[in-house]
């Protein structure tokens, strides 16, 4: 089994919790906002993936797979919910295509998630 770097659990436990703040932060904005808030959005997928890198990164080191997902899934909300923010307060996007970038490093991460895991299974059943 790979092992990750020694702060890789730490920096995505941080993560989660930037994630988890940061949508419990934009679902309050979402309640007092008007008509066309981003926050909602914003609110749901940080609130989705933030427990996600929790139970990666309290889960330890597990392989490169496990890695790539926590990367990936914490890459893509960053990107995906400061695209959204920007639209909501800038009115413009953060940078051409941000938001599907984020989307697609989202879904990779899920997908790395997926074959960690049947990855793992093989593993144990051998």
């Amino acid at each position: 089994m790979a092992r990750t770097n020694p702060g890789f659990e730490r920096i995505t436990i941080a993560l989660a919790g930037v994630l988890g703040g940061g949508g419990v932060m934009a679902a309050a904005g979402a309640a007092h906002g008007g008509a066309g808030s981003n926050l909602g959005s914003i609110a749901m997928v940080c609130l989705a993936h933030g427990p996600a890198l929790l139970a990666l990164g309290l889960a330890g080191p597990r392989g490169r797979l496990f890695a790539a997902a926590a990367i990936l899934l914490g890459l893509g909300t960053l990107v995906f919910a400061g695209d959204l923010l920007a639209r909501q307060y800038l009115g413009r996007a953060a940078f051409p295509l941000a938001a599907p970038l984020g989307g697609m490093g989202m879904i990779a991460g899920w997908i790395a998630v997926i074959a960690a895991g049947l990855w793992s299974q093989s593993q144990a059943a051998q």
